[in-house]
């Protein structure tokens, strides 16, 4: 069994706790449910123009233990303040090492989108994703079939939500559905962790031309990043590389300055 396979399994028994725990109505009954999201289309247009997206992340199946005691508030206020155009939050606790309120103390800290990175199998999660006042859900196309991306895109989408599909194969465009409103290419194979920076390269030309395209993981460099804008990229989803300093706030910020020079 490899480590997808390993999360998804777990993943099931944790939906179904928590289906036990708090009720869909109980969800719907939150007070970001109706909320409005934050547009991270309109970021990507209208915000700095580095299309940096900056995840919080404890820790990684691959790596371990990332920045295990970092603060959440203070490094989403550094993220926002550092010119990120979103913030991307896991809450996978098994794996990732999130914490139960990671992704609430981010969502009272920045006004900006903020993206729910988790791995959603069942329709019960996109509902929880809205009722956190996340604006972007994660959708994974290699542990969903084409048919679950399109109930689940649809839901999301009804309800106020952006999906952020991930791809990491050329099998898998083929799941990319009207709803689906950016592509993400994980340079990361999910099943071994091994990490490919061509991944995107190679992809991003069959990507559908209407579709806003996101490179994902192992990104470090500035130079990485001003290649990928020249084969159509317009996000850049990076967490490890500031995550893992000892102030990830400004190891942001610095990168992003020297993308704009």
């Amino acid at each position: 069994m490899n480590i997808l396979d390993r999360i998804v399994l777990e993943k099931k028994s944790i939906v179904d706790a928590s289906k036990k725990e708090i009720s869909i109505d109980a969800l719907e009954k939150s007070g970001y449910f109706l909320q409005k999201a934050y547009s991270f289309e309109e970021q990507l247009k209208f915000a700095n123009g580095t299309g940096i997206i900056a995840e919080f992340k404890r820790q990684s199946p691959s790596k371990g233990a990332i920045n295990k005691n970092a603060d959440v508030e203070k490094v989403s206020k550094a993220y926002q303040e550092a010119g990120a155009v979103a913030i991307s939050v896991l809450t996978d606790e098994s794996f990732f090492g999130a914490e139960k309120n990671d992704f609430a103390l981010a969502r009272k800290t920045v006004q900006m989108p903020l993206l729910r990175k988790d791995f959603i199998i069942d329709e019960y999660q996109i509902i929880e994703t809205k009722s956190m006042g996340a604006d972007l859900l994660l959708l994974i196309g290699a542990c969903l079939s084409k048919q679950q991306i399109k109930a689940f895109s649809s839901l999301a989408n009804s309800i106020g939500l952006q999906v952020l599909l991930e791809i990491h194969t050329s099998q898998e465009i083929d799941m990319i559905t009207e709803h689906c409103n950016f592509i993400g290419i994980n340079n990361r194979n999910l099943k071994t962790f091994e990490v490919d920076l061509e991944n995107s390269i190679r992809l991003a030309n069959s990507l559908p031309k209407d579709k806003i395209k996101i490179a994902e993981s192992g990104i470090s460099e500035v130079d990485t990043v001003l290649h990928l804008k020249k084969q159509g990229f317009d996000g850049f989803l990076m967490g490890e590389n500031f995550m893992k300093t000892s102030d990830p706030g400004e190891s942001c910020k610095t990168f992003i300055q020297q993308l704009k020079n």
